[in-house]
């Protein structure tokens, strides 16, 4: 193996590289501050409160004309999600065609009683 000794500028690190080339090719040498951070996708709001989402950010979302998003604000931040395609009460409805009838307390702890004397009867 061949390896060289490095010092990065600006900075008072010394590092070892190995020189092999299928190693040098597949090493990458990364501490804090020497690697600019990559850009975070940013939108303008216009003056009409608009803003434009973007392109990898529809991508990645599946984002399209016509897309529902929920804002959140959580803090000092604000959370964007695609919105599901179906509400939870969408959902409960294709489940409960019609609504349950309302039961007491008493009859749903009859209810477990016969459930679990059930379950667990010596047969």
């Amino acid at each position: 193996m061949s390896w060289s000794h490095a010092v990065l500028p600006d900075a008072d690190i010394d590092i070892e590289i190995d020189e092999t080339p299928a190693v040098r090719d597949a090493q990458i040498v990364h501490y804090r501050g020497t690697m600019k951070p990559m850009a975070l996708p940013q939108s303008k709001v216009t003056a009409q409160g608009q803003i434009s989402v973007p392109a990898e950010i529809r991508k990645k979302l599946g984002i399209g004309p016509g897309s529902i998003l929920e804002w959140e604000q959580e803090g000092d931040k604000v959370v964007v999600r695609k919105a599901g395609k179906y509400t939870s009460l969408d959902i409960h409805k294709a489940l409960f065609k019609t609504p349950p009838k309302p039961i007491t307390v008493e009859q749903m702890d009859e209810a477990i009683g016969r459930y679990i004397r059930k379950k667990y009867a010596r047969r």
